[in-house]
């Protein structure tokens, strides 16, 4: 049985006839057609509106070839992809930009390693234009998947795997972010200064980790200075511990994710250490999260919703002008980091 609403539901030769045209010039105004004269096309438009016709999508995309949607993958589990804010707030970037064209966002999330070829199977079958990856790690097989698939697809941090040279991405200068924080801390007097870095197969904590270098030289860094947190409040927490083991007389700390600061302090106030007076403690990202802490941190800020809209928007702008345009049309885009001062350090 079909529904009654079904019944009523107009068609495209509903709209011709309300316009007064032929059904071949409804669907070339539908669908972004040239050789309509404008006067013609405004009466279409005008029927459609009046008859609140809704075109059929896959009708649409037979003759367009486009799906209307982008996939964003996020290369992380569910469990730290709804926990940490960094992602929310990338993914309202990237939601908002393509809204405004039109657009549907289609999220793939990886809880284990099986789900590879899930992802891949998908991306290979026609389901979206284009595609937005990020969190990538060294090995990870999603970048050649994504490549395989034919798909135009955009990066959220500087790619680190052989032969990405000319891959389309949107990242922070985190080296030169964390830089700042560590100079900031050796201002403030501190002498001892630790780092609780990400992972170190993402090219961002690697990158955070040669900052903190060189705002250290020509000093070499002691290793007994340096634990990994692996981007998690846990794990901030387990790190903040490790190092104070390590190196009891540290004064100074670069943590390279607000969300593993938020742990380090914790840590830290277990231990009996006053933050700042015994310990300077600088973040990293700017969230939300970062005003609240106790004390309120001094972190580096990247604007991660723009850098959303910025991916969002170059991967617009490839499927727009096709694999052909010019290579000053289309690179990649690396936004500023800034010390942000609070009180933590």
């Amino acid at each position: 049985m079909v529904h009654a609403s079904n019944e009523r539901r107009p068609t495209l030769e509903a709209v011709a006839a309300r316009a007064g045209v032929s059904r071949a010039t409804v669907s070339r105004v539908v669908n972004g057609g040239a050789g309509v004269r404008g006067e013609v096309r405004e009466r279409v438009r005008r029927a459609v509106t009046d008859l609140g016709y809704v075109p059929n999508s896959a009708a649409r995309s037979l003759v367009t070839r486009r799906t209307g949607a982008v996939a964003v993958v996020i290369a992380e589990p569910e469990t730290r992809v709804f926990a940490d804010p960094f992602f929310g707030r990338q993914l309202r970037g990237i939601s908002r930009e393509l809204s405004a064209a039109d657009t549907q966002l289609l999220l793939l999330l990886q809880e284990t390693r099986a789900d590879h070829e899930r992802i891949g199977r998908y991306l290979s079958a026609g389901h979206a234009d284009g595609v937005l990856m990020f969190s990538l790690h060294r090995d990870d097989p999603l970048p050649a998947m994504a490549e395989a698939s034919g798909l135009p697809t955009v990066y959220g941090g500087r790619p680190g795997w052989a032969g990405a040279e000319d891959a389309l991405y949107v990242d922070t200068d985190n080296r030169d972010g964390a830089r700042q924080a560590v100079r900031h801390l050796r201002a403030r007097g501190r002498r001892r200064i630790a780092v609780i870095t990400g992972p170190l197969d993402q090219t961002s904590a690697q990158d955070r980790l040669d900052g903190y270098r060189d705002a250290l030289a020509p000093a070499a860094a002691d290793p007994r200075l340096i634990a990994d947190g692996g981007f998690t409040a846990q794990g901030g927490e387990r790190a903040m511990a490790e190092l104070l083991a390590a190196a009891p007389d540290l004064d100074g700390v670069f943590v390279c994710s607000d969300l593993m600061a938020s742990g380090a302090l914790r840590t830290l106030r277990a231990h009996g250490r006053r933050v700042p007076e015994d310990v300077g403690v600088v973040g990293y990202d700017d969230l939300d999260p970062a005003a609240w802490t106790d004390p309120p941190l001094t972190t580096v800020r990247q604007d991660v919703e723009e850098m959303g809209r910025l991916m969002a928007r170059l991967l617009l702008r490839r499927l727009a002008t096709g694999p052909g345009a010019a290579r000053d049309e289309l690179a990649p885009v690396v936004t500023a980091a800034k010390l942000v001062v609070r009180e933590s350090g």
